[in-house]
């Protein structure tokens, strides 16, 4: 039996920098519903990427995700992300040649799946995936449900298959460890502190392990 080949990656940060879209959206939730100024691209960036953290206090001031603030960041965010939106260099140049070599791909986001899906068309690269699974689908990360999911689809074997979860965040290498996989971290992402041994500066990087 051939042994397949599964790359299931994290999309904001790893796939495609979406930090300014993010910051758009962010902010406007700010200004509208709570007539706060704006914060800079780098504060909110570093938020999202820490292990342990209250979004919803520390955009919001809120000390939980109240449901006008969901809705409205989701309907503005719905029309900007895909304005600034662009892949990391090396990452289309990575996916083709992996699916020449008949790896499977998937995507495994935080973000809402109608919104990673509309993100990965606009850029170019949504027909590399059997499949993109959003938090509304599943558990979010680092709870495995995603990635099992999308291992389900590929028809995954443990025993005689190989998987990799590939992100820029401690959680996506979490994510990896709770599936029974093995995760690869992204250093060109968002910037968070992974001490994990496994690291990839580059996309092409990515190609020395899997092939």
């Amino acid at each position: 039996m051939q042994q397949k080949k599964i790359v299931i990656f994290d999309m904001d940060g790893t796939l495609v920098d979406s930090r300014k879209d993010i910051t758009l959206s962010v902010n406007y939730v700010r200004k509208i519903n709570h007539n706060l100024p704006p914060m800079q691209e780098e504060e909110i960036v570093e938020a999202i990427n820490k292990k342990e953290r209250n979004l919803a206090m520390f955009f919001y001031n809120t000390a939980v995700y109240d449901k006008q603030d969901r809705e409205v960041f989701e309907k503005h965010y719905h029309k900007q992300c895909t304005q600034h939106v662009k892949l990391f260099e090396g990452v289309f140049e990575l996916l083709d040649t992996l699916k020449q070599n008949g790896v499977l791909m998937g995507v495994a986001t935080n973000a809402p799946t109608p919104f990673a899906k509309k993100m990965l068309t606009h850029s170019g690269i949504s027909e590399f995936f059997v499949d993109v699974i959003g938090a509304d689908k599943a558990n979010p990360k680092p709870h495995p449900q995603m990635v099992e999911k999308l291992l389900h689809t590929c028809k995954y074997n443990q025993k005689t298959d190989k998987a990799w979860m590939v992100g820029d965040n401690p959680k996506d290498i979490e994510v990896a460890k709770n599936a029974n996989i093995e995760g690869i971290y992204a250093t060109w992402g968002f910037k968070s502190e992974c001490a994990h041994p496994l690291k990839v500066d580059s996309p092409q990087e990515i190609l020395k392990i899997v092939l």
